[in-house]
């Protein structure tokens, strides 16, 4: 179906379903010349594109800090072990929740004692 087509079928279902009957039968004419002249299908297809990309890279930036923080949690946690502390004084010391703080231990502590940061994230991701 044609833009033409499309719009002329548009208007009159909204009049037939009584959508803005008294303006659409006034205007008829009027309101089909300027949907198909004003619509402009590249401009449309450009502007969801924009709007997808716009989403993706708020979306990927929302990923990428939680990410960033959780590395960044991990690190704490893993130069804490590395001094010994127990998972109630990295909690206490990180003023984070034991129930948060003890899986992160428990599978660093299969990379002990290097601690590979990025090798325990994927771990911990694996799990999940």
């Amino acid at each position: 179906m044609s833009i033409d087509e499309a719009v002329k079928k548009a208007v009159d279902d909204c009049i037939k379903e009584n959508i803005l009957r008294d303006f659409l039968l006034k205007n008829k004419a009027e309101m089909i010349q300027m949907s198909i002249f004003e619509y402009d299908e590249e401009k449309h297809k450009k502007f969801l594109r924009q709007e997808g990309f716009e989403d993706g890279l708020t979306q990927g930036l929302e990923q990428g800090l939680a990410q960033g923080q959780e590395l960044n949690l991990i690190s704490l946690i893993c130069k804490k072990l590395k001094k010994d502390k127990s998972i109630e004084q990295i909690a206490e010391e990180l003023e984070e929740e034991i129930s948060v703080i003890e899986p992160i231990c428990k599978v660093a502590s299969d990379f002990a004692p290097e601690y590979d940061v990025h090798e325990i994230y994927q771990a911990l991701q694996m799990r999940r």
